[in-house]
């Protein structure tokens, strides 16, 4: 008797079945490209940021860098305060852009360095949290805005620049040896405070006669340069809230490591959300009673749940679970044929001896067919559904 043509099964996958599976990781790859392309274009480029002597942006200082380079002086930039420190000298300038941002250790540290140094130190802008350290004996008072104001002083790079645009902080110093200039509302927004030989430290209210948007008003410019080319080099510091110190740490400390970096408030944020979504899970996943069966409100034939399943395991190439499914069925069919209890139909000795009493067929061929290991790609898959399917039918016209 002939045997029956079976229906072919394609397993490739169409050109729109691989762009589906494929689009969201050529879409991952795409952002991060952009991504990168982004960031090197904005490092590549003149924006470092404010106060910077690289940037050409509004609030850069690249300006006054240039025309202190047109004059002799020397300018390196420092990002760390090992750097800065590491460079004061008799002939150096150090530049300090944001002391509030330091913390108490690297203040105190600046400070060591600053009593060290026979050269001039300027920091710009410090307020209450800096002063009592970097500057100790001076204060501030209510700060101010930013306007043009007279030099209203003997200090002779006040008096050569004429009025600037000063303001921000104002100080009030306990020593009489200190030069104030720039007064607002009877307080000063300079301060030079003289230290030991040729050392001695300015304090300025607001550093934007140092941008590039305000260098050329007033006598801004004039100040800058008689302020910061005094030395023949000048070392200008960008504190910033990455430089924290861990030459000189302990690594055995715990708080070098890097949740002792991390705030507690962050912390104790992340444990909140953890049981709340734990909490969340609960809620949502707790069942209100026993399951009870319901009738489904349309008839939903065989052939599209065989199909739906189907393309399930295929989604997921789950070809165990496919094999095991058709073998499973296939054994529960052939024991009643063969006279096998149903209990018995998946133990491999008796239905495979049964079988073997039934068809000629090699009893190895038999037993690598219903309890063979799982097909390798999916035309073995397809392969082994039309030889249970064979074979099942043999067994029922044997």
């Amino acid at each position: 008797m002939s045997r029956p043509a079976t229906t072919s099964t394609s397993t490739s996958l169409t050109p729109h079945q691989i762009w589906t599976r494929a689009r969201g990781a050529f879409l991952v790859l795409a952002l991060l490209l952009i991504g990168g392309t982004v960031l090197a274009t904005m490092r590549s480029s003149g924006h470092h940021g404010r106060l910077d002597p690289r940037s050409t942006d509004p609030s850069g200082s690249r300006a006054v860098a240039e025309l202190l380079k047109a004059e002799g002086v020397t300018v390196d930039v420092a990002d760390t305060l090992t750097a800065a420190t590491a460079a004061t000298g008799a002939d150096t300038t150090l530049l300090v852009t944001a002391p509030d941002l330091l913390t108490p250790e690297q203040q105190a540290t600046l400070h060591g360095a600053m009593t060290r140094s026979t050269g001039r130190t300027v920091l710009l802008g410090p307020g209450p949290s800096s002063l009592d350290t970097l500057a100790p004996g001076t204060s501030t008072a209510l700060s101010v805005a930013v306007a043009p104001l007279e030099p209203s002083c003997t200090l002779p790079a006040a008096i050569r620049a004429g009025n600037v645009d000063l303001g921000g902080e104002r100080y009030v110093t306990g020593t009489t040896t200190a030069d104030t200039c720039y007064l607002s509302d009877g307080l000063p927004t300079l301060v030079r405070l003289p230290g030991k030989g040729t050392a001695d430290t300015i304090l300025l209210g607001s550093p934007e006669l140092l941008t590039n948007k305000r260098l050329a008003q007033q006598g801004n410019a004039s100040l800058a340069l008689q302020l910061l080319g005094s030395r023949p080099h000048l070392v200008w510091y960008l504190p910033s809230l990455t430089d924290v110190p861990g030459a000189t740490e302990d690594p055995q400390d715990p708080e070098a490591t890097f949740l002792g970096l991390i705030p507690s408030g962050w912390l104790w944020g992340t444990l909140q959300l953890a049981v709340a979504a734990v909490l969340a899970a609960v809620w949502r996943g707790r069942r209100l009673g026993a399951l009870v069966p319901e009738r489904l409100p349309v008839a939903i034939r065989a052939s599209e749940t065989t199909e739906g399943r189907a393309r399930l395991y295929r989604k997921t190439d789950a070809r165990d679970r496919a094999a095991t499914v058709l073998r499973t069925a296939t054994r529960d069919r052939l024991a009643p044929l063969l006279g096998v209890p149903g209990k018995d139909a998946h133990s491999p000795d008796l239905l495979l001896s049964a079988l073997s009493a039934r068809l000629p067929t090699a009893p190895a061929v038999h037993r690598n067919l219903l309890f063979g290991p799982a097909p390798a790609d999916d035309a073995a898959l397809v392969r082994l559904a039309d030889q249970l399917d064979a074979l099942e039918r043999e067994v029922r016209t044997s």
